[in-house]
């Protein structure tokens, strides 16, 4: 079984060449960075195959780091980038947008104005028909409120694919994070619509095996289906282990099938994001 975890931010520190915007873009989840190495340590400990780097907010939209590391790892790797929004004009870059090494697809989160407010005001249309006529999926975290305004983009472009991180919850840890999954549940009519199944360790307020979110979690299962829900672990954020977080999806959880432990846990998001599933060298 390849295991592929389907997040993890990756960061160098501000630096002359590759400053950081001012004003900053939120805070580093951790004081140093994160480093390719590091991940790597972190994934051999427990058998992870590969990640999807999803290149740090902090550093602005920019790639150059996740592009190195990937060149450095081109079978362990491969990214989802960061891509200025700002300005309509930027379209131009779509059609190139997957040469770039190990570019899979867009990631989209923050911004000025805030992600929801674009996708439910209609200023973003432009990117969802470029990404749409350039094969160029997309991952996002809209939040709850924007989700209807997702299923209409869902359905006026049916061959964009949109994948929901963190299952478009708000992310907190009182054990309110789950009120929202109705409207996370709705879009699952929509065929080209995938939710990440990641960071979910966050939401619980229990230790492992985290017992209070696996009636959530069957709930998504039940609507999506394994192949279309991807684990990931948020790794910097993450509450727990990333061993306990992969357990799981991989021990834990009893309505899952060996099958179906094999899609969500990699092929599904190697089909979503046509990254073929090479076995790596050993």
């Amino acid at each position: 079984m390849l295991v592929t975890d389907a997040q993890i931010h990756l960061w160098e520190l501000d630096r002359p060449d590759r400053p950081w915007p001012q004003p900053p873009r939120g805070v580093p989840q951790r004081p140093d960075g994160f480093s390719g190495v590091q991940a790597l340590a972190a994934m051999d400990a427990i058998g992870v195959d590969r990640c999807v780097i999803v290149p740090s907010l902090v550093a602005g939209d920019r790639n150059d780091f996740a592009i190195e590391v990937v060149r450095a790892h081109p079978d362990r790797f491969a990214i989802m980038g960061r891509f200025d929004t700002s300005d309509a004009a930027n379209a131009h870059q779509l059609s190139t947008w997957k040469q770039q090494p190990g570019m899979l697809g867009i990631r989209l989160a923050g911004g000025t104005p805030p992600l929801p407010e674009r996708i439910v005001d209609g200023s973003l249309e432009w990117l969802w028909d470029g990404c749409e006529r350039n094969d160029i999926p997309l991952m996002m975290l809209p939040g709850p409120t924007a989700l209807e305004a997702v299923g209409a983009v869902a359905e006026r472009h049916p061959g964009l694919t949109i994948v929901l991180d963190h299952l478009s919850l708000r992310l907190v840890g009182d054990g309110t994070a789950f009120e929202t999954l109705d409207a996370t549940l709705a879009l699952s009519g929509f065929a080209n619509v995938y939710v990440k199944v990641s960071s979910v360790p966050n939401f619980s307020t229990e230790p492992f095996p985290y017992h209070d979110i696996h009636t959530h979690i069957r709930r998504v299962y039940d609507h999506y289906g394994p192949r279309r829900m991807f684990w990931g672990s948020d790794l910097t954020r993450l509450r727990g282990t990333y061993a306990d977080c992969l357990r799981l999806f991989r021990e834990e959880l009893d309505f899952l099938s060996i099958e179906d432990r094999e899609w969500l846990l990699g092929k599904g998001i190697a089909e979503c994001l046509r990254w073929p599933e090479t076995p790596r060298a050993t």
